[in-house]
């Protein structure tokens, strides 16, 4: 009997769904580093909450689900589930050190309203 665990079925996407800057890419790298996860991926993911009525969610996964998008950037990777590609299209994602606003920002073209704390948006 073989224990195989099933590969997940996910599409390859590239820099036009979503670019990171090399602030981002660096700081995920030495991230999942870190938490022991080396070829592991950021999750970026759009769901309904904030003052503007969406926001991001981002977390360190181990790879891809099943229907995901994997995005192989500058040595790291993305993983964007297809209802949050369709708003997440074109932006990018920068790293700052800032002390007031620092951390992963997303930039989003696709973006019509922010909410005045930067957390959120509208499309």
């Amino acid at each position: 009997m073989t224990t195989e665990t099933p590969t997940a079925n996910y599409k390859i996407g590239n820099e036009r769904l979503i670019q990171i800057t090399e602030n981002a890419a660096r700081k995920l790298e030495s991230l999942l580093q870190e938490k022991g996860k080396p070829g592991g991926a950021l999750r970026l993911a759009v769901v309904g909450g904030g003052c503007s009525g969406l926001q991001y969610v981002m977390d360190l996964v181990d790879g891809p689900k099943e229907r995901d998008i994997l995005v192989p950037i500058s040595n790291v990777r993305l993983v964007v589930d297809p209802k949050s590609a369709l708003f997440v299209s074109g932006s990018v994602l920068d790293y700052s050190e800032d002390l007031q606003k620092g951390g992963f920002k997303v930039t989003n073209p696709n973006a019509l309203a922010h909410c005045s704390c930067g957390e959120s948006f509208a499309v």
